[in-house]
């Protein structure tokens, strides 16, 4: 019998019937580890009950308080990331070392929200007329949900409900069907670092739970994390039954070196950026845009270093990239290799020949460059979201720019100089989210906030940072005029917060 992974409501695992099922592998080995029971709308409605229920409490609960619960659970996260990046690696697929790295930046969104009493503080004037003062707060929204991929199936979670619940909302989770444990574990630590039922739950499932979400009354707000078709959509139904929505969306990141930046340290970076997680990630680096001779140097570069990763099993030591999520996934990349060689694009690496000895059955495929790639191709046009890494070559910094004004996605980019007058004009003029100048993955820190333009991004909230606050958050103006206050006697203890 295969491990069923539950549901959590109301502070504890909650099995409920269900006639469909999804499968959870482990990538490494293509072997089926477990079954995931699919919410029915019925279960996405008691979650959200029991939520709306605790919301009552939560909401009055003092910020030192919620600071204590949220530091506890950085306390329990830390204790235990080990454990944690283990499940991610067994059911994502990705090497331990990133699935560390994939925790590391969870804790420090729920770092910066140990700090909600610094953040939710508003504005006070004093006699905006005689003897009226005027001043603004922040007041939660009440249940809030958040739908997640599959690719970091720990951190991005933790990109909102750490920041919703520390401004006083309870939260609905619906995780990737393909990678859910982590979740789970997460609750039960949260949990332990005393956080009241009810305040956070997870529903596992599919598209119908995500309908019921969408459509449902008393969720206030949704944040999601995915593709550019599902983002649109989850905007267009979730603003239409009235929510708040903030859907980030696909990437095409673009890393254009100049031909003055350091060609080692441009390979390093986009290898990097490229492979790592074989890379399903939004801030991958998937073309480079090689500037004049920039291309004659990097390609040899980059070929020494490619044929030097070790891709294999996640849990093993030795491993620099894992496998794939599930098989039709890799299908569906190498799928690209095909219809790039089709379309006239030179293949320098071909993954698809890859052998991970002891491990056939297993969803991988090797690191795959191509060269001479032109902007009408399948590959340079859609997100890929594999080990595939296209170069185009331009003829200046103009037409490169040209490259990316056109590009539907604006998430993140990247540009290589040791030119700073070209870094600070391209940083000021380029138009897109997210930029990083000699970095190759600009993920901001938790105290700024991620998300990109054009059709990365549906909404005009980005998540965590200070953005994230305000979208779990609504201000109220207040203006008051107050008799004398009257004696309320000696009281000598030392003014506590409670």
């Amino acid at each position: 019998m295969l491990n069923l992974i539950p549901h959590w409501i109301g502070g504890q695992r909650a099995e409920r019937h269900t006639d469909r099922y999804g499968d959870v592998f482990n990538p490494a080995t293509g072997e089926r580890t477990a079954r995931v029971g699919f919410a029915t709308s019925t279960v996405v409605d008691e979650a959200v009950a029991v939520a709306q229920k605790a919301f009552q409490s939560w909401r009055s609960v003092s910020l030192a308080r919620r600071s204590r619960i949220l530091f506890a659970f950085r306390e329990q996260i830390e204790r235990r990331k080990e454990e944690l990046a283990r499940i991610l690696t067994l059911e994502h697929g990705k090497v331990l070392s990133d699935a560390l790295g994939e925790v590391s930046r969870g804790l420090e969104v729920i770092e910066f929200v140990c700090g909600a009493p610094q953040l939710l503080k508003g504005a006070f004037s004093e006699n905006v007329s005689t003897d009226v003062d005027s001043y603004s707060i922040r007041q939660p929204l009440g249940v809030v949900a958040g739908i997640t991929p599959f690719n970091f199936p720990a951190m991005v979670p933790m990109w909102m409900y750490p920041v919703a619940i520390a401004c006083g909302n309870t939260f609905v989770l619906k995780p990737s069907e393909r990678d859910p444990s982590s979740s789970l574990f997460c609750a039960e630590l949260l949990a332990a670092a005393g956080l009241p039922e009810g305040v956070f739950n997870i529903v596992q499932g599919d598209k119908e739970a995500v309908d019921r979400i969408l459509e449902h009354p008393d969720i206030r707000a949704v944040s999601f994390v995915g593709s550019t078709p599902i983002a649109r959509t989850i905007y267009q139904t979730g603003t239409a039954h009235g929510k708040r929505v903030q859907a980030l969306g696909g990437a095409k990141n673009h890393m254009i070196v100049l031909p003055d930046a350091d060609m080692e340290l441009a390979a390093d970076a986009a290898v990097s950026a490229a492979y790592g997680s074989a890379g399903e990630r939004c801030m991958a680096i998937s073309v480079l845009v090689a500037v004049g001779s920039a291309g004659d140097a990097l390609v040899p570069r980059l070929r020494e270093r490619i044929r030097k990763l070790r891709v294999g099993p996640g849990t093993e030591a030795s491993s620099e990239m894992g496998p794939l999520i599930t098989r039709a996934h890799r299908d569906r990349v190498a799928s690209y290799v095909d219809s790039g060689l089709s379309d006239g694009a030179r293949l320098i690496e071909d993954g698809r020949t890859l052998n991970v000895p002891g491990h056939g059955n297993g969803f991988f495929l090797g690191p795959c460059l191509f060269d001479q790639v032109r902007p009408e191709m399948a590959l340079y046009r859609d997100e890929i979201f594999g080990p595939v890494f296209s170069i185009v070559r331009v003829a200046s910094y103009p037409e490169a720019m040209e490259l990316l004004r056109k590009n539907p996605y604006a998430n993140g980019v990247a540009l290589f100089t040791n030119d700073g007058g070209a870094a600070r004009r391209f940083q000021n003029e380029v138009e897109v989210g997210m930029v990083g100048i000699n970095v190759p993955i600009p993920v901001p820190m938790a105290y700024y906030s991620f998300g990109g333009w054009k059709q990365s991004l549906f909404g005009d909230s980005h998540v965590y940072g200070t953005e994230g606050i305000h979208f779990y958050t609504r201000g109220k103006v207040i203006t008051s005029r107050w008799p004398d206050p009257q004696h309320r006697g000696v009281d000598l203890g030392f003014p506590q917060n409670r």
